[in-house]
């Protein structure tokens, strides 16, 4: 499958339809300009671009940059649409069965309950809200593995936020050998559950979602924004010069 190479990762020429029509495995990640000022000092994040199967643009701040590459992105792929368009297009597949892990407590199981009463059927067949700092957690993992195994889920949205979602699914996906799709996808169990309300889709449309989220959150979000999003502007500059330099390309780190 083709792809583009934006600044050290390689990422997905692919629509939304096509991306509902070939996932049947594998892991799924959605980079934003968040992802890619992070993919320029943590290692361990990187790695997890370099082994995910699919890799798809998020972001349309990412989109509208790519129109200045060679090979531009058809189409961005919201992470949190896309689920939902993910659920929809299985409604009738009984094969397909989703496990939510993420979000504050109780909140996944009432994304649960409302993503079940959409569709009409238990599409969801469970959902669980780690507690803080669960990935260092190893009970608590291995109850986390028992109960998506006996869920009979074969698909895994993981929403607690990156890189550390995207770490622990390449962490621990092996443990779970049923699951054959997993997302990561950040706030989406939030959206799902009416926890935290999405942008309306002119500012969508018009690429200010992040505007609206940092209305919703100015504490929270000021700093991932304002500071230290901006700095993939830098980046994505040098990569058009030709003098961008991925900081891993050389790294005796590297296998």
């Amino acid at each position: 499958m083709d792809t583009t190479r934006i600044l050290n990762i390689d990422a997905l020429l692919i629509t939304e339809q096509e991306l509902l029509k070939q996932l049947h495995e594998g892991v799924l990640i959605t980079p934003n300009l968040d992802h890619m000022v992070k993919l320029q000092k943590d290692y361990e994040f990187y790695r997890c671009y370099q082994e995910a199967e699919w890799v798809v643009c998020d972001s349309r701040i990412l989109w509208l940059c790519s129109k200045l590459l060679e090979k531009p992105f058809p189409e961005p792929i919201p992470g949190s649409s896309f689920f939902t368009h993910f659920y929809e297009y299985h409604k009738d597949d009984p094969n397909c069965k989703i496990f939510l892990l993420g979000a504050m407590d109780g909140v996944a199981l009432k994304a649960q309950e409302r993503i079940n009463a959409k569709v009409g059927r238990s599409i969801v067949v469970g959902a669980y809200s780690p507690s803080y700092g669960f990935e260092k957690k190893e009970q608590e993992n291995h109850k986390i593995y028992k109960m998506i195994e006996a869920s009979g889920a074969n698909v895994v949205l993981v929403g607690v936020g990156a890189p550390k979602q995207e770490k622990w699914i390449m962490a621990h996906k092996g443990n779970m050998p049923s699951v054959k799709i997993w997302m990561a996808l950040g706030a989406t169990i939030d959206f799902e559950a009416g926890q935290v309300k999405r942008a309306p889709t002119w500012m969508r449309h018009c690429a200010l979602e992040w505007f609206y989220r940092l209305l919703q959150e100015p504490l929270r979000m000021f700093k991932r924004y304002i500071c230290n999003d901006l700095v993939f502007f830098v980046h994505f500059a040098k990569q058009l010069w030709g003098i961008y330099k991925d900081p891993f390309a050389k790294s005796s780190i590297l296998p």
